[in-house]
């Protein structure tokens, strides 16, 4: 059976292979990429890896290379059929009907792909004709050199009913296939058809195989009502999936792990002249959700590029609520907004790729412009109304239906409200002067040789002080408990791994032995859970055994109480959430803290050192509490 392309990529876009992979191999991520013992052969060192953004997997002990469908042909003895349908209901795609019409269907595409691409060099030989010298000035006065357009493949709509539509009935193509690819308007109401672009500036629309399949115009004469008119829906085209630019911007994408999406297309070739050449752009609507995974299979966190003004944070919003149900680990966007009233093609053209560059650099993540959406809606003065900004963003984030992502969101917006709110405890700061104010009013008790706003220099005694230094033994005493948790119980990595690969170690020798304990995860017995015997032989050969038994001192000494060798599972898990819970919750602090510290150096005031010394408590506590 001849699958349509179009079925066999809306499988891969929908089943990353990464997802299809991890069922039989034991993935690790590594960078941009994951990696395995290879399903191929026996082995000890991983040598298998599978990059979701190319959509392959490559073994380099074995030279076996392919996608989705390959491996289940290889790992499982499928037929090409068979691995299709098997992916098919698992992606929820549904088969396509094996029948004389799918095949007539077919057929029909590929003739409509060879229509819309003829169409592209009529209008591409037409912008080098005498009728086009308009449409040439105007890319000119834009600023296009004949590197950009001919890159883009520009081209010129001559301002004529019918000279693409016999132009491509010359070349055999019927006025029904013509109508069909949406390069003319026809209808029952419509006695002669009419070609649907004239006298506009014409970009075409590529899908990621490089294949022309639809148009986007510019209108020349400013009386048109639509400045831009775009392809209608075709059999080859669906505005909501394809984002302009698609295929020219993925290897540079891949290259620098980094997406821009900016606004139309004259801002992706005006990047992409600059240097940017990982730009697209959507056609004409906002961002939806297939846009949004199409970008994600080229890099994790697409950068939004948007104006400035009302209309380009409303953009920005709305495509934050767009994505929100849809983030998982690892896959978000970022916004960076330009000066109000700027273009990314004016901002270029007025302050040159370096400054554009630093916008980038500057970009927003996701949560801080969620934040920003709610935070400037209204005003928060009273306990009822932060009750129901408290209430509308929990309300955003249980829609996420990834549950670690969701569990981080609401960890996060907890933090930021009482950050808003703990500054005079009933009001958010939301200037400067505000601050001010509140500062004064709130120390009025204070008395002494400074005032609530005059300058308190930090003294170098203070500075060297215990109060302006982390809590080294307590850091050391809940490190060397993960360490030790995970020596005595590594069949932990079974369902943990990832979350004991990001924890933030602070010492060179727990950052040995985490790498070491990962390692053995993958070495010694991947399909299974790993024993504390094989663990200590592992680290006895990697002669880091007495280092662990360093560790695992430490945590006697300082009387932690870590789940027994001998512990049960529930136990173990109990304790294992108890360390998380209890960093998570340091690493917040930490973050206040060091706020807190940059305030009081800058600032000096009573109000900055009595905040300073109570997070200092707060963590204090939070790393010597025995949960």
């Amino acid at each position: 059976m001849r699958f349509p392309p179009h079925f066999l990529d809306e499988i891969r876009a929908r089943l990353s292979v990464s997802q299809v992979v991890s069922r039989s191999v034991k993935l690790r991520r590594q960078g941009r990429e994951f990696t395995g013992l290879s399903p191929f052969k026996q082995e000890k060192t991983p040598s298998f890896t599978v990059n979701d953004q190319k959509g392959f997997y490559h073994c380099f002990a074995t030279g076996e290379h392919g996608d989705i469908f390959t491996f289940l042909i290889k790992t499982q003895g499928l037929s090409f059929p068979e691995a299709v349908e098997q992916l098919a209901n698992e992606a929820g795609v549904p088969m396509p009907v094996s029948s004389p019409e799918a095949i007539v269907r077919g057929e029909q595409n590929d003739r409509l792909r060879d229509l819309t691409e003829l169409a592209a060099q009529f209008y591409q030989d037409a912008l080098n004709a005498p009728i086009a010298e308009k449409a040439r000035n105007y890319l000119i006065n834009r600023g296009l050199n004949r590197e950009q357009v001919s890159k883009f493949r520009l081209g010129y709509a001559p301002n004529s009913r019918n000279a693409l539509k016999q132009h491509l009935e010359k070349a055999g193509y019927t006025e029904k296939e013509i109508i069909l690819s949406g390069m003319a308007i026809g209808g029952n109401d419509i006695p002669v058809p009419y070609d649907r672009f004239r006298d506009r500036i014409m970009f075409p629309i590529a899908d990621l195989k490089q294949r022309v399949i639809a148009f986007g115009g510019r209108a020349l004469d400013p009386g048109q009502p639509a400045k831009y008119l775009n392809s209608p829906e075709t059999p080859l085209f669906h505005k909501g999936h394809q984002v302009y630019n698609g295929a020219g911007a993925r290897k540079a994408a891949y290259d620098l792990k980094s997406v821009i999406v900016t606004e139309g297309y004259m801002d992706v070739i005006a990047m992409a002249g600059a240097g940017f050449e990982n730009t697209v752009a959507p056609l004409g609507t906002a961002l939806t959700i297939e846009q949004i995974q199409l970008l994600w299979r080229m890099a994790s966190e697409p950068i939004l590029c948007f104006d400035g003004d009302q209309a380009g944070k409303k953009a920005a919003f709305r495509s934050v609520e767009t994505v929100l149900p849809h983030l998982k680990p690892g896959y978000s966007l970022k916004f960076a907004f330009l000066p109000d009233g700027e273009d990314p093609d004016d901002y270029i053209k007025n302050h040159g790729a370096g400054e554009m560059k630093n916008i980038l650099d500057a970009a927003k993540p996701l949560s801080e412009v969620l934040w920003q959406k709610e935070f400037t809606a209204s005003e928060w003065d009273t306990p009822e109304r932060r009750a129901a900004l408290e209430q509308n963003l929990i309300s955003l984030i249980n829609g996420v239906e990834d549950q670690t992502v969701k569990t981080h969101y609401l960890r996060e917006i907890k933090s930021r409200l009482w950050r808003a709110f703990q500054k005079t405890g009933n009001q958010p700061e939301k200037s400067n002067q505000n601050w001010q104010k509140s500062s004064k009013s709130s120390s009025k008790s204070f008395s002494g040789k400074y005032g609530a706003n005059s300058r308190q220099p930090a003294t170098n005694s203070l500075l060297a002080s215990p109060l302006m230094k982390g809590p080294e033994k307590q850091n050391l005493s809940h490190e060397a408990e993960v360490i030790d948790l995970i020596i005595n119980h590594p069949w932990l990595l079974d369902t943990e791994d990832e979350l004991f690969s990001s924890f933030k170690f602070t010492t060179e020798d727990a950052k040995k032995l985490r790498d070491a304990l990962l390692e053995a995860q993958f070495a010694l017995n991947p399909q299974n859970s790993l024993d504390s015997a094989a663990v200590q032989s592992h680290l006895e050969k990697l002669e880091l055994h007495s280092l662990a038994a360093q560790m695992q001192r430490k945590v006697t000494q300082t009387g932690a109480k870590s789940a027994e060798p001998n512990a049960n599972s529930n136990e173990v898990l109990r304790k294992w959430h108890e360390l998380m819970v209890r960093h998570h919750k340091a690493e917040e602090l930490e973050r206040e803290l060091d706020a807190a510290e940059r305030a009081y150096r800058e600032e000096g005031n009573q109000l900055n050192f009595e905040r300073l010394e109570s997070l200092r408590n707060a963590l204090n506590q939070s790393m010597n509490e025995v949960l």
